[in-house]
Order: C-alpha cells, then structure tokens, then sequence
C-alpha cells in the first residue's frame, strides 16, 4: 500500500495543488493529512474544500484549532491570520450557505489523534497533540523530552508541525531526507517519529513543498518512507498575500525563503 503523507498546507492552494498532481503521477492508494490545512495563506477555503475531496481523513492543527475555537500563544501575524482566516470561512457562508455548512462540520470533525496500523498520527507530538514541537535540535539537547514522548508510541508516530522533514530513530537521533537519500527503511524493533514537513510553509530554508509517501504491506506493516521536494509557483501566493491588508508581508517573504 502506498499512502500520501501531507501536512501544514496553511492556506497554499498552489503549493497544495502541485503536491497532489505530483502524488497523484507516483500512484497511491490514499492520501491523509496531518493538520494545519489553514492559516497564514491566501486561500484557506479552497484547501479546506480540496483536502476534503481528496484525503481520506485529517488532523487537527493548531492552526485549524485557532480558526474554530481562539487563537492562543500566537505571534502577531499568526493571530491576525487566524482571525482574517475566520472571516472568509463567514463571507463564504453569506454566500452559500449549505457548502459553508459541509465546511464547517468538516473541520469541526477534525481529528486530534488517529491510529492507522502501527502508526500513531498526531500533529504535534504524542504528548499534546495539537500544538507541541519536536524540533530536530530535540534528539540532541532534550532527552527528558525526546524520552517522555517515546514512552508514549508503541512502534511508529507521524507529526507535522514544525514544517521540518525529518526521522526521529528512537530517542536520541534526528535525520534530514537528504541524510538518508530521501528514503527511510523502517528497522525492526525500534521506534521512530517521522515528519514529512510542511506542503504550503517549508521552514527548513528550501522553499518547495515537502511532502512523503509511506509504503506499507497491505495489513500496515511499515516498509519505508519516501520524501519528496517539489517546486511550485511561489510568486502568485505571495502577492496574494501582499494583496490582503490584514495580512503582513513577512508571510509572503518567508515562502521565498523557506522559513
């Protein structure tokens, strides 16, 4: 089996779109996404719609979170982005309501942690789920951490969140995709956190969207991980962002930056 792997769109309709025709040309047998489908992007209603279409199911985010509920312990831009967020999801309702409905429910709906298989599936961590880091620094400078967290799966975990693609190999490790040839092979008896970074906000100073394809047997039993960079047109996000006032620039920069 083979199963796309997406996380932190945030909003990117073109960094979204260019992800699932990239996955679409590899052939899977489903897609799921791992949260943050909204915030700090142009089109959160078009992503919202599409993820929905196209993935078998999603988590919550913290930024998906923000959007239903309040956002709390948020910069500045990333509190003004939810709350601009917020208020296309209300026009879109003026406009047609039944749709705004379906929306609403959807990421209502939206799942805090799923278990498929071996793999636990959270967005942040296996701790707090919704809005806990695991930094790549992590392995090495927070062990107290790092060993809470692996007390907490069974075998294999998927996290979003920190927009960094990466292998968690038990406590104490941390691997980049290009560290190991953008595959991993899942070893026996060891657990591992995998991130497949961030399709619409990459934070690891490579502005293509990231995402992963997991290869599995047919009752779930892990094979490997495969990740993928794919470019995309950055430009149109970012002057849609300039476009919108209550949107600071700074979102559309760190897209050209990849940070």
């Amino acid at each position: 089996m083979r199963i796309g792997i997406l996380s932190d769109i945030h909003g990117n309709l073109e960094a979204l779109q260019t992800v699932l025709a990239d996955i679409d040309s590899k052939g899977v047998d489903k897609i799921i996404s791992l949260g943050d489908i909204i915030g700090y992007g142009p089109d959160p209603v078009a992503c919202v719609d599409l993820v929905a279409k196209r993935c078998e199911w999603s988590l919550m985010g913290n930024h998906d979170f923000a959007v239903l509920y309040e956002p709390t312990n948020f910069n500045k831009a990333a509190e003004d982005a939810a709350f601009w967020t917020r208020e296309q999801f209300e026009k879109e309702a003026k406009r047609d309501c039944e749709a705004a409905t379906r929306r609403w429910e959807f990421l209502g709906k939206l799942r805090v942690r799923f278990i498929m298989g071996p793999f636990l599936c959270v967005h942040g961590s296996p701790r707090r789920p919704i809005n806990e880091y695991m930094f790549p620094e992590d392995a090495d400078s927070s062990a107290g951490k790092m060993a809470s967290i692996f007390e907490r799966i069974d075998k294999f975990c998927l996290v979003g969140h920190t927009h960094v693609p990466g292998v968690f190999m038990g406590a104490k490790e941390f691997f980049k995709p290009h560290e190991i040839d953008n595959v991993f092979e899942f070893p026996e008896g060891e657990k591992v956190i995998l991130n497949p970074g961030s399709v619409g906000q990459p934070r690891d100073s490579d502005s293509r969207a990231s995402y992963m394809i997991l290869e599995t047997k047919d009752d779930l039993t892990a094979l490997r991980a495969n990740f993928y960079r794919v470019e995309y047109p950055i430009q149109p996000v970012v002057e849609k962002i300039y476009a919108i006032p209550k949107l600071t620039n700074w979102l559309g920069d760190r897209l050209i930056e990849g940070r």
